[in-house]
């Protein structure tokens, strides 16, 4: 994969819902079913996504991690975030990120609080959501109540009429089954989902001619690498080896050399020589980089609005 992952098509979705709602093993089926990706036989967890210790002891997601699979020759960028309003900055940052959303409802309870909170973001940011009702296959489950419940919620925070035009699947995530239709007898995988995504969520709007502006969403650190700033580029190509300018919160701008540049697959990061505009890159060599800062060009240092958090 590693080959064709600057040439190929490209969605980014986040995936929002209330806590223990199945974001997490729906991703996983995802990943699991994607064209490229490989699990290790020795992985200490069920949930791939919940690699951090804090949140196999809670079963929860606390910080979004980054996913990338392959379906139809579309790279389809994932970003996992946390459903607590306890982590409601990184949702914010998280939109900034994406261009549409999957929202998970239980079958069964409806849209709950924090489904409440997180769509609110979405719908600021003007994303349009993918509905999916999930766990239809739990007992006493009531799928197009639950469907009902979260229109009316759509209708309450102020969605557009597009966005309330959303479009609907069914799903059995712990079974790795999706479908148009609320009936598990009839699904098998959980490639309508991927058709849905492929088909409702629109490709990044980017123009690798145009002079380079990354946003800094989020930070990782590596042993070998240093700091690791995760973003969207939002236009030009980022080259391992080139010179950027880095412009911080305060409106100050210090060159530096990129270190290494590397894109997602599956759920881990590879080098590559480049990325090219709309996609979400990791990028290292920038010692003092934080959320909310450009990464630009030396020449045409344009700045990105910096990320305001509630």
């Amino acid at each position: 994969m590693r080959g064709s992952l600057i040439n190929m098509k490209i969605r980014n979705i986040a995936i929002i819902a209330h806590v223990d709602h199945g974001k997490t093993t729906l991703v996983d089926a995802l990943l699991k079913q994607s064209e490229h990706f490989k699990l290790k036989t020795d992985a200490p967890q069920d949930l791939i996504m919940d690699s951090n210790e804090l949140e196999r002891e809670r079963g929860i997601t606390i910080f979004s991690k980054n996913a990338s699979i392959v379906y139809r020759n579309t790279k389809i960028n994932i970003v996992d975030t946390p459903g607590h309003a306890d982590f409601g900055g990184e949702v914010e940052r998280i939109m900034r990120m994406v261009d549409g959303v999957l929202l998970l409802v239980d079958a069964k309870e409806g849209p709950m609080p924090q489904t409440k909170f997180v769509l609110r973001k979405a719908i600021q940011a003007g994303h349009r959501a993918i509905v999916v009702v999930n766990k239809i296959d739990k007992k006493d489950a009531r799928p197009l109540w639950a469907l009902n419940k979260t229109f009316d919620l759509f209708i309450e925070l102020g969605a557009t009429e597009d966005q309330t035009n959303f479009p609907v699947i069914y799903a059995a995530a712990k079974e790795g089954k999706a479908g148009l239709v609320p009936e598990l007898g009839t699904m098998t995988d959980v490639h309508p989902l991927f058709d849905a995504i492929l088909e409702h969520i629109p490709e990044p709007v980017a123009d690798a001619a145009k002079p380079l502006q990354m946003l800094t969403v989020n930070l990782a650190y590596d042993n070998y690498k240093g700091k690791i700033a995760i973003g969207r580029l939002y236009s030009g190509v980022l080259k391992k080896g080139m010179r950027i300018t880095h412009i911080n919160r305060t409106g100050t701008a210090e060159e530096a050399a990129v270190s290494a540049v590397m894109l997602f697959e599956g759920l881990s990061r590879v080098d590559v020589d480049e990325a090219s505009a709309g996609d979400i890159v990791a990028v290292a060599g920038i010692p003092d980089i934080s959320i909310g800062e450009t990464i630009t060009d030396t020449e045409h240092p344009l700045s990105l609005p910096v990320i305001v958090i509630d």
